[in-house]
C-alpha cells in the first residue's frame, strides 16, 4: 500500500512566472508567497538578492485539495504533443448544449488570459462534448 498522498504536475517551460500566473487564473490557484523578507515578488525582483533568471515558480490550491503546479525553466522549447495533459473539469454534470455552452464560455474566459482553442469536439453516441486547448506557451489541455 502506498504512503503518497499528495502529487505535483510540474511543467518544463521557457517563461516559469507567467505560466504559473496564467495557470493560477484557470484553476484558481494562489501563487506561491515571494522570498522571506519580501512583501511582493516585484520587490524581490527590484532587489539586489533577485536572480538574473527565475528558475521556477510554483502555485498551490488554496484548499489544499488539488495537486501543487511547479513550473521550471528549460532551455529547449516544445516541439511535439504533450504525452500528458490536464483536464480542466468546467462541464463536470453537465450534458448536451449547456455542457457545450459552458465549456464555450469558459473558453472564451482563457483565450482572454492567452490561451488558444485549438478544437471543439461535439458531443456524439460515446462522449459528451470537450474543447482542446492550447497554454500561453503552447502545453494541450482539454476543458471537459
Amino acid at each position: 500500500m502506498s504512503t503518497i498522498k499528495k502529487v505535483q504536475v510540474t511543467f518544463d517551460c521557457a517563461d516559469p512566472e507567467r505560466l504559473a500566473r496564467f495557470w493560477c487564473e484557470v484553476m484558481g490557484y494562489v501563487a506561491q508567497a515571494p522570498p522571506k523578507g519580501f512583501d511582493s515578488w516585484e520587490a524581490y525582483h527590484r532587489s539586489p538578492d533577485a536572480k538574473a533568471t527565475q528558475a521556477w515558480f510554483a502555485c498551490s490550491d488554496p484548499s489544499g485539495e488539488g495537486p501543487r503546479l511547479l513550473f521550471q525553466r528549460v532551455p529547449e522549447g516544445k516541439v511535439v504533443k504533450n504525452r500528458v495533459h490536464l483536464c480542466v473539469r468546467a462541464g463536470t454534470g453537465l450534458v448536451g448544449d449547456e455542457r457545450l455552452s459552458t465549456l464555450q464560455a469558459e473558453s472564451t474566459r482563457l483565450v482572454a488570459l492567452g490561451a488558444v482553442q485549438q478544437r471543439v469536439m461535439i458531443a456524439d453516441e460515446e462522449n459528451e462534448s470537450c474543447i482542446v486547448m492550447l497554454d500561453p506557451e503552447g502545453n494541450e489541455f482539454c476543458l471537459d
